[in-house]
């Protein structure tokens, strides 16, 4: 007869899928930083200026949802980005309720400085791009799971 294999201890913490994203999390800022400091730029920034990159003149709330982030972590954000000379923020003329944020000359410039940073990723998680690509769209899928069982 066949010896069943032994339970999984839940309240294990090496078990905890959620201990290994959160300290995979850490280990990705340590490998950040030094790439994001040539930039100027911290962690969150550097994620506002990759949605401007992709879309520039972008409301302050479509940032935030496409991050997301409150207005309230947001804005300070934005400002330093503003005060570094990367960003200006404007009211909307149709909706002055609404702030635009576009990226400046030096924002757009930046762009190009910033494409070594994907390319140190990729080198110190000595990963295919494949390997990455599956693993980001393993966790976006969890992530919206997650989302969705919360009503979000």
């Amino acid at each position: 007869m066949a010896k069943k294999p032994a339970p999984v201890p839940l309240l294990q913490l090496d078990n905890q899928l959620c201990f290994a994203v959160y300290s995979t999390g850490h280990a990705f800022n340590r490998v950040y930083k030094p790439l994001l400091d040539r930039l100027k730029l911290t962690y969150p920034q550097y994620l506002a200026m990759l949605v401007l990159w992709e879309q520039d003149n972008v409301p302050v709330k479509d940032i935030g949802e496409r991050l997301f982030l409150d207005s309230g972590t947001l804005t300070p954000l934005l400002k330093r980005l503003e005060a570094a000379g990367l960003i200006k923020r404007t009211r909307s003329v149709e909706d002055e309720r609404q702030m635009l944020i576009a990226l400046t000359a030096q924002g757009q410039a930046l762009r190009e400085r910033a494409k070594a940073v994907p390319q140190g990723i990729l080198a110190a998680s000595a990963c295919t791009v494949g390997e990455m690509a599956a693993m980001k769209n393993d966790l976006v899928a969890l992530r919206d799971r997650l989302n969705a069982a919360l009503g979000d």
